[in-house]
């Protein structure tokens, strides 16, 4: 399949494009769990360099803020704080290193076994059912356990964000299609602006360019063990995304450059992002949709935009601003996001032809959405073992265990 052949400058605002496409769903992790919105931006451009880097330029695809650890990183940064909870992350991006080399030894098939579809989906639907709640507290005008907008106000803001997003997912059409978070963050804030809901001091207080505020890691042993099962369910979501876009463009890159070096660049992208307090990368599915209605297959418009979003994260005053985005807006959005997350797991389940009638399926199923979805927790020592990375090791191990038919 062939691509459109642009100039060097042309290539350039691709790359800017392609940025464009990233951004809501970049900006939106760091902003619901509390990291520096800019050093996401930063990580993310570097994460997309070294992915680039280790796929030897072969691949069109961009790395950004990940959602599947939205959950874990808001709990770890609470109970541990930031330091161990990068710590966590970067342990968490050599799971992706692992698995790439039992990628490079057995290939897809190796990673199937481990990692099966009746894994593999009813833990991507724990990780948007657990968040469900988050998403309603804020969308009523919730921070935390305190009531920060009145009810009516919010609604007022969150129920015209969650509809443009629903809107332009549903009837958008082209670019517009993969901008339904950037489209609503727009809808939303400016409903909050009329509601006077924004406050502008720390914009005005913030330097026009000034270094994003990195955080080195440290290195706690409950929060590694808690973050590392965490990592499973985006790093089979990237074979997806690798098959997708090697569709999209005709080439296999699950055989050239391999499923074992894209694995290898997600996973050091990841632990690079953690070192500089960034949210873990993955490949973007709204940036492949661009890909595919560009026609533009060429690598090096990822690399441009990855310089981009490194520019970006140098501009003090624009970081404070998206800061300003009430929680509210946020709420709105997550409702459709969190949904959406949990939706891809059950089409896991469908897509793979996954028998529930089949009771070794069902138990699999079964127990890890209620462990996931009611809070089950292990107590080992001081550690604790829950939420995701609990329904990670469960679904594993009565994988392992059950025998099969």
């Amino acid at each position: 399949m062939d691509g459109v052949t642009l100039s060097p400058a042309k290539q350039v605002l691709a790359g800017g494009q392609m940025l464009f496409v990233a951004f809501g769903a970049l900006v939106l992790v760091p902003i619901l769990t509390g990291l520096d919105v800019r050093v996401a931006l930063f990580t993310a451009g570097i994460g997309t360099l070294v992915f680039q880097l280790v796929t030897r330029g072969q691949v069109p695809v961009f790395l950004a803020s990940s959602f599947a650890f939205i959950a874990p990183i808001a709990a770890s940064v609470a109970q541990w704080g930031v330091a161990d909870t990068m710590g966590g992350l970067l342990a968490a991006g050599l799971v992706y290193v692992l698995l790439s080399q039992v990628a490079r030894v057995g290939g897809v098939a190796a990673i199937n076994r481990i990692l099966p579809p009746v894994v593999v989906g009813p833990v991507i639907m724990v990780i948007g059912l657990s968040l469900a709640p988050v998403a309603v507290s804020m969308a009523l005008g919730f921070q935390g356990d305190e009531q920060a907008v009145a009810t009516g106000t919010a609604l007022l803001v969150a129920l015209p964000t969650l509809l443009t997003a629903l809107l332009v997912s549903v009837l958008g059409r082209g670019l517009l299609r993969l901008l339904p978070i950037l489209c609503a963050i727009v809808v939303g804030y400016s409903l909050s602006l009329m509601l006077g809901l924004v406050d502008f001091s720390p914009v005005r207080d913030a330097p026009w360019f000034a270094l994003p505020e990195f955080t080195s890691p440290s290195f706690n042993w409950q929060v590694i063990l808690f973050m590392i099962p965490v990592a499973i369910a985006p790093a089979v979501e990237h074979i997806g995304d690798m098959v997708a876009i090697s569709n999209v463009t005709g080439k296999n890159y699950v055989e050239k450059p391999g499923l074992h070096r894209t694995l290898l660049g997600d996973g050091l992208a990841t632990s690079a992002a953690a070192t500089l307090g960034g949210p873990p990368n993955t490949t973007y599915s709204e940036v492949t949709g661009a890909v595919m209605l560009t026609k533009n297959f060429d690598p090096k418009v990822m690399t441009y935009g990855a310089l981009f979003a490194i520019v970006l994260a140098m501009v003090g005053k624009f970081g404070a601003l998206l800061m300003t985005v009430p929680t509210v807006v946020m709420g709105g959005i997550m409702i459709l996001l969190f949904g959406s997350i949990a939706a891809v797991g059950m089409n896991t389940l469908i897509k793979n032809q996954v028998d529930l009638t089949e009771a070794r399926n069902l138990v699999i199923v079964a127990i890890t959405l209620v462990f996931g979805i009611g809070g089950m927790v292990f107590p080992l020592g001081n550690f604790q073992l829950q939420g995701i990375a609990l329904c990670a090791v469960t679904a594993i191990m009565l994988n392992l265990l059950l025998p099969k038919r």
